[in-house]
């Protein structure tokens, strides 16, 4: 579903403005790779920060305390 909302954007810009559709059909994989140190980074912090939780939400799961969600 995804797919297909972005296919049909394109398509309209196609449409619209095709010099910048067809540049950004060439500069996307690009972008993309350059997005992967984000990626990767924003999973670090939040299995550190589920950590942190985990580690201060430890004396009262210890104690019995009901986890809420």
């Amino acid at each position: 579903m995804k797919f297909l909302l972005i296919l049909l954007l394109w398509v309209i810009l196609l449409v619209l403005c095709w010099p910048l559709a067809l540049l950004l059909l060439i500069f996307w994989p690009i972008l993309w790779l350059l997005s992967i140190p984000f990626r990767i980074f924003g999973a670090v912090m939040e299995a550190l920060l589920s950590l942190v939780k985990a580690l201060l939400f430890l004396p009262a799961r210890l104690l019995g305390g009901k986890e809420k969600q």
